[in-house]
């Protein structure tokens, strides 16, 4: 690398105006570069949701669900598909390998449905894929003084939507709460059989009425002209004239207006609200569009009297915070390490010096980032975090040098570049293996992947730049600010040498001692708990109050609005945003939930109140004892926190599925460690069957009858304010009783008839939501444990289920039923493999690169050694910490072995300079010596750079925590100490024979001498 600094000093002028230059390029970076809260990712998984209202649960799953389900099973790359099936709708999660492609999945999807008939009355299925740059940069509750009127809703549309639309960054809106009103026909049945019309004569009115229909080519006058029938019906006075018999229109015999669903409810702060969530493009600055989407916001407040719209969550401050974290910890980094230098350098020009590579290379990576397409998120300033220590290294090593050979030689440019040149080989090696730790990221599958691979390229870029800025920059300032400056004389460290001869000479005393530490700390990680990593932080409170299915809609939301009214009456509830049922363009984002569910999104004025409010909110939701209650910390970008291990048992028959899932809950709940025990099993509710006679009536013109008698009946539209209308028949008969039920009157070919006469009433109690595994029935419970201990948890629930062929018999479970143990477990299992394979591949390459610049196997092979030192230092720091391992913590394992060997590096490339001189021995023993200070200031430097991430918690997403820096500190502290003593012992063994015959050689030459 010597010819570099040469053309540096060579080309001065040049060098200081690229510095200057990068300088200036890397701070515009920096305020170009797209900020977002997470990198890009896909969740490999697209969901499917058809809405078909007052449709059952059993006729949803036949008519809807098992055709889809058909539909998509040829899809490439589908790993599993899981379904929901209950009243009204129907959800299909199809999970995919890691690595598919998930835009062209979805588009697969798409068209494999494209061909699927699905009845009258359900909705279009709506396809979703989720990726981290669909999560909201913000959240609107707009609320009018007047309610949600349909007037209102034209305006949002009209008005307030493009207004939004128009702003520079904005992807996509997601409103909710503008429900589209529909026409309600509520037929008379008295006059119906007073005036002795069927109802089927109304419907075949009703039907077709709006429709347009081409009728081909014909020559009229002499031309081809187009002929087309069109219908005209364009408001409800003419609905209401339509003639439904001879001198009888519609109006005569039915109710007819403009209708909104009821069976909805959107709240926010306890107004009726429409709810706008916001979505940015993938190269916008999440802040920006934040405060863009701000400004507006207070510009329609100010413009609109009638309404106020109000932000309830946004990025910006999400974002800002965790970028102002992570910046706050890189300049604590960087000054601690500055002080570190300026300690054990005891100059301040040489400091300058050394620190100076910072800012150059982090401005240098900015750059590079930007041209990488990365964006400025918790990820890449992760890596500046764990960089910036070891960005100075290389500069360490090379000022350390230099003011050394000041102590010996006249200062001279020459000295400078020789100085460098005798260091260039070993900072070199040791910043690329650093860097080679980091390629095999690329074979880590998954959404893994696509979150660390930021992080790695901010390493890797700030640890070139630092390389390049240690050979070109910091000889120039060395040559130019140390000329003249008076440099404190450093004493070789005379009891050092001592120990470093001690340990040689005892060389099985020192191996053992380390292999017995090395060989503890192996069997203390395996009996250490391994969890997830505990995204727990919290900006709100979700509240679920869930009723039995069996249970009125009005009653439902009689008590989430009395609920409501309580929790609002807490003065630390900044929002609160309620929800009944699902609505179609929440359907569209992949989210359902059962009609007899309320869920109420809590924002906090302090979320150090978290804690003590859930609290309060579960003695509130205690009094509704008729529902099951829930409440959780939450992020409103990132959900409710939870580590689920799930339980699914599949099977034909579901009375055997039951049994299995109650003696597994029973089995298992008192594991120590798990905090809940939920199944997707719902309450039963009581089925009603007709059995019809076949000599009696068709089932399936007395089902399409009692369809219409009991259900709302969509029969066509009609064009109202130049906008199709739905038009809906309600139910014609309001049951009460069995007796109502047995007494509807269908008709037959006898004529009008009770349903009684034509078919048997039973009476059943079943599940209205069913559940598919890969077509086939499932039930699944969802165990919540304790993140810390997730492999402890799920080791002892496998063994309850399955046994260990010993004192532990497996659970006996019907012929038929399967059991299959996932979520998070097999996740955390998924996710280790692929980071160990990682680590493997990382010590190939970094042994590869260590052959080529040593040209030996013996230097490598002892450098190498350093890692087992390393490992031991780790898994003491997390003992003693008391932390678990998990992905963050073999993160840092993996940065290990890119640090530690840079120690190694260091001393053996001085060894082997020495032994052109000097016998293995003396080389050993004067590397050792002059190389210790140089290793310990960058260890110690790179270790108090990472102090500020000992006190960061996890945040949602981010890897970059105290768990990695625990890992760090640790691992590298005790292969530093141990380098120095035992890579020598290691060294001199490997030349055993050439050493000792060296020694004895010297020793008479002495003898001679004397």
């Amino acid at each position: 690398m010597s010819h570099i600094t040469k053309w540096s000093f060579g080309n001065n002028a040049a060098v200081s105006l690229m510095t200057v230059l990068i300088l200036i390029i890397g701070v515009v970076s920096y305020f170009t570069l797209p900020m977002e809260f997470l990198p890009s990712a896909d969740n490999p998984q697209v969901t499917i949701v058809a809405v078909g209202q007052g449709t059952d649960s059993n006729t949803m799953e036949t008519e809807v669900t098992s055709p889809l389900e058909r539909a998509v099973a040829g899809v490439k790359g589908k790993k599993s598909t899981y379904s929901t099936t209950g009243d009204g709708f129907s959800k299909i999660d199809i999970l995919f390998e890691s690595g598919t492609d998930m835009k062209q999945a979805k588009q697969e999807v798409s068209e494999a449905l494209s061909n699927v008939s699905l009845p009258p009355n359900v909705l279009k299925p709506s396809i979703t894929q989720l990726n981290t740059s669909a999560i909201p940069v913000s959240l609107i509750a707009i609320t009018f003084k007047d309610g949600i009127t349909p007037e209102n809703i034209k305006f949002i549309k009209e008005k307030i939507e493009p207004k939004y639309k128009d702003i520079k960054g904005v992807s996509g809106l997601q409103v909710s709460g503008t429900e589209e009103s529909f026409v309600s026909v509520k037929l008379d049945n008295e006059e119906l059989t007073k005036k002795q019309i069927p109802i089927q004569s109304v419907m075949g009115v009703l039907q077709g009425q709006n429709t347009a229909v081409a009728l081909g080519e014909k020559i009229i006058n002499d031309k081809t002209s187009n002929i087309k029938v069109i219908g005209d019906l364009t408001s409800l006075d003419k609905l209401k004239k339509l003639s439904v018999a001879p001198g009888v229109n519609l109006e005569d015999v039915a109710k007819i207006e403009l209708s909104k669903p009821e069976n909805v409810v959107s709240r926010f702060n306890g107004e009726d609200t429409i709810d706008i969530a916001i979505t940015k493009d993938s190269n916008s600055n999440a802040v920006k569009v934040s405060k863009d989407i701000d400004k507006l916001t207070a510009e329609i407040n100010k413009e609109y009297d009638n309404l106020e719209a109000t932000i309830y969550v946004t990025s910006a401050e999400m974002v800002e915070s965790s970028v102002h974290s992570m910046v706050k910890e890189v300049l604590l980094g960087a000054l601690f390490a500055t002080i570190v230098i300026m300690i054990f350098l005891r100059n301040i020009r040489s400091t300058f010096i050394t620190i100076v590579s910072i800012p150059l290379s982090l401005c240098f990576t900015l750059f590079l980032l930007s041209r990488s397409g990365v964006t400025l998120n918790i990820l890449t300033l992760g890596g500046v975090a764990v960089a910036v220590g070891r960005l100075v290294d290389d500069s360490i090593v090379v000022i350390e040098n230099i003011f050394r050979k000041m102590q010996k030689e006249k200062f001279s440019v020459q000295m400078v570049i020789d100085a460098t040149k005798e260091v260039g080989v070993a900072i070199t090696a040791s910043t690329l293996t650093t860097v080679a730790v980091f390629l095999p990221l690329g074979f880590v599958n998954g959404s893994l992947k696509q979150f660390l691979l930021p992080f790695a390229l901010t390493v890797t870029y700030s640890l070139l730049a630092s390389l390049i800025v240690a050979i070109t920059v910091v000889p120039l300032m060395s040559a130019g600010l140390l000329k003249t400056t008076k440099l404190p004389e450093h004493k070789p460290a005379v009891r050092f040498t001592k120990l470093v001869t001690w340990s040689l000479n005892h060389k099985w005393v020192v191996l053992s001692l380390a292999f017995i530490l090395f060989a503890g700390s192996i069997v203390t990680y395996f009996m250490m708990p391994k969890g997830a990593v505990d995204n727990s932080t919290a900006d709100g409170v979700a509240v679920t109050l869930s009723y039995p299915v069996n249970t009125p809609i009005e009653e439902v939301k009689e008590n989430a609005l009395k609920f409501e009214e309580e929790v609002l009456k807490k003065e630390e509830i900044k929002y609160l945003f309620t929800q009944v049922g699902s609505t179609a363009e929440a359907a569209k984002s992949g989210w359902i939930s059962p009609p007899t569910e309320a869920n109420f999104t809590i924002l906090l004025k302090n979320q150090d109140d978290t804690d003590r409010m859930i609290k309060e909110i579960e003695e509130i939701g205690n009094s509704y004892s008729d529902a099951k209650f829930t409440a959780a910390p939450a992020s409103f970008m990132m959900g409710a926190a939870s580590t689920n291990i799930t339980i699914d048992i599949v099977g034909d028959n579901i009375a055997d599925l039951e049994a299995s899932a109650s003696d597994i809950e029973e089995k298992i709940k008192d594991i120590k460690g798990i905090e809940e025990v939920t199944t997707n099993q719902d309450e039963k509710k009581t089925v009603y069957s007709l059995k019809v006679d076949p000599t009696k009536g068709n089932t399936e013109q007395v089902a399409q009858q009692l369809g219409v008698m009991l259900n709302k009946t969509p029969i066509g539209t009609v064009t109202l304010d130049e906008k199709q209308t739905m038009v809906i028949l309600e139910p014609i008969m309001d049951t009460k009783s069995t007796e109502d039920l047995e007494e509807t009157p269908i008709m037959t070919a006898t004529g009008m008839v009770p349903v009684s006469k034509v078919a048997t009433l039973v009476q059943e109690d079943k599940p209205t939501t069913i559940f598919h595994k890969d077509g086939e029935t499932y039930l699944q419970l969802a165990v919540s444990v304790d993140p810390a201990k997730l492999s402890d948890i799920n080791k002892e629930i496998t063994l309850a289920i399955y046994g260990d062929k010993k004192e532990n018999k497996e659970m006996e479970f019907p012929e038929g039923v399967e059991v299959f143990i996932g979520g998070a477990s097999v996740q955390q299992a998924d996710d280790f493999t692929d980071l160990f394979m990682t680590m493997f591949i990382s010590v190939g390459l970094v042994f590869l690169i260590m052959v080529i610049t040593f040209k030996s196997f013996r230097a490598p092979i002892a450098i190498l050694f350093s890692l087992p030192l390393a490992a031991i230092g780790a898994i003491l720091g997390l003992l003693v910490s008391g932390i678990s391992v998990d992905i963050t913590s073999l993160l840092g394992a993996l940065m290990l072995i890119g640090i530690v060997v840079t120690n190694a590096i260091v001393l053996l490339d001085r060894v082997k300079q020495n032994e052109k001189t000097m016998i293995i021995r003396d080389a050993i023993v004067e590397a050792s010596a002059t190389r210790m200070r140089p290793i310990i200031m960058t260890a110690v430097a790179t270790i108090s750079a990472m102090l500020p991430l000992l006190f960061k918690k996890a945040e949602t997403g981010n890897l970059v925590s105290q768990n990695l820096a625990v890992v760090v500190i640790g691992g590298l502290a005790m292969a530093t100490l141990l380098t120095l003593i035992v890579i020598p012992c290691i060294y001199e063994l490997f030349h055993f024979r050439k050493s000792k015959k060296q020694r004895l050689k010297q020793q008479q030459s002495h003898q001679i001498a004397g």
